[in-house]
């Protein structure tokens, strides 16, 4: 493999990038970026589009889950994005939390789910401080519905009235007012505005008071997938409104697919047993496992932070917006 090629913690790496590019008839990155820039494909600018402060390794990982996409003949944009799990996979350090969790992979699975018909609703669960919900966001919105029938709802569903507005203002979503009687658990919508009228404008984005209200907003939505950010009130509201929801969807046979974005160091709220390695990181991670049909590692949004547990250095919420957005150049390129 050519050394031109530079990017965070490469030698920890290059092993397993050059068994996954052996595998599929690639002789080096060069050639993997060369095969999707013929295909009209420029990885690099959609990362750095959903996310500008992605690290290079980001860029590479998506550079070579799309080579692999196109070398099996990948027919759906679903498919697409499951090969490009198989990239992102194989930038996961040896022994690290990304790898142990198979969060690779499982970036490439939750970005099938959303490009499939099934799935109606798609929330991202955020401390709402966190722009990185955004960002997925409007990586998702621009892209997903170009392969599906029916367009995707995404919504944004956190803590704070007035940061939800914030939010919404500064990206062009809608913002939807809503009020909770706590007393008869009703939840009224009491006025919506769209502070855009392009695609983000279909971007929904809610705050709540409280737990109860957020989990009566996932009910009014009918969300079937759903993403936890772990940054800012990991123990006060999107956990809790997951692991609530959750309950309730299984009581009523409601399926629903809940990723928790957390756990690592540093955001992890006391670890209990760092001598335990990627078994235990303390309770924000405990808390997305008693919910979490699939768990990511590190931060909702600092690549530093995913960069740390052994993925790639960008953050969770901005990586499915990046799934997604590739995978539908895929999907395109091959029509």
């Amino acid at each position: 493999m050519a050394n031109d090629v530079k990017f965070e913690g490469k030698e920890r790496r290059i092993a397993k990038i050059e068994a996954c590019l052996a595998e599929y008839g690639l002789a080096s990155l060069e050639e993997a970026r060369d095969l999707c820039l013929s295909k009209g494909i420029d990885v690099d600018t959609i990362v750095k589009g959903v996310q500008p402060i992605a690290f290079e390794n980001a860029s590479w990982a998506y550079t070579l889950g799309c080579a692999v996409a196109l070398k099996k003949g990948c027919a759906s944009a679903a498919d697409a994005a499951e090969a490009i799990g198989i990239g992102l996979q194989a930038f996961c350090i040896p022994g690290s939390v990304a790898e142990n969790r198979k969060v690779g992979l499982g970036h490439g699975n939750l970005g099938a789910r959303l490009l499939r018909d099934e799935t109606k609703c798609f929330a991202f669960l955020a401390g709402h401080e966190s722009f990185a919900a955004a960002e997925g966001a409007i990586g998702i919105a621009k892209t997903a519905n170009r392969a599906r029938k029916e367009p995707l709802r995404i919504i944004l569903n956190g803590l704070g009235k007035d940061a939800a507005y914030i939010i919404s203002r500064i990206n062009g979503f809608t913002y939807v007012k809503t009020d909770y009687d706590f007393f008869n658990d009703e939840l009224t919508v009491v006025e919506e505005k769209a502070f855009s009228d392009g695609e983000r404008a279909a971007v929904k984005c809610y705050g709540a008071n409280d737990v109860l209200e957020g989990v009566a907003i996932m009910k009014k939505e009918g969300v079937d997938v759903s993403i936890t950010g772990n940054s800012t009130n990991p123990t006060r509201f999107q956990h809790l409104v997951a692991g609530t929801y959750k309950k309730w969807a299984i009581e009523n046979s409601k399926p629903y697919f809940s990723v928790a974005s957390g756990g690592g160091t540093g955001r992890t709220l006391h670890p209990d047993n760092m001598g335990a390695g990627p078994a235990s990181y303390g309770l924000t991670d405990s808390m997305g496992r008693m919910h979490g049909d699939a768990q990511f590692a590190g931060s909702s949004s600092v690549p530093a932070h995913v960069e740390m547990m052994g993925l790639i250095g960008m953050g969770n919420n901005p990586m499915v917006g990046a799934t997604v957005a590739c995978a539908v150049a895929v999907y395109e390129s091959s029509k």
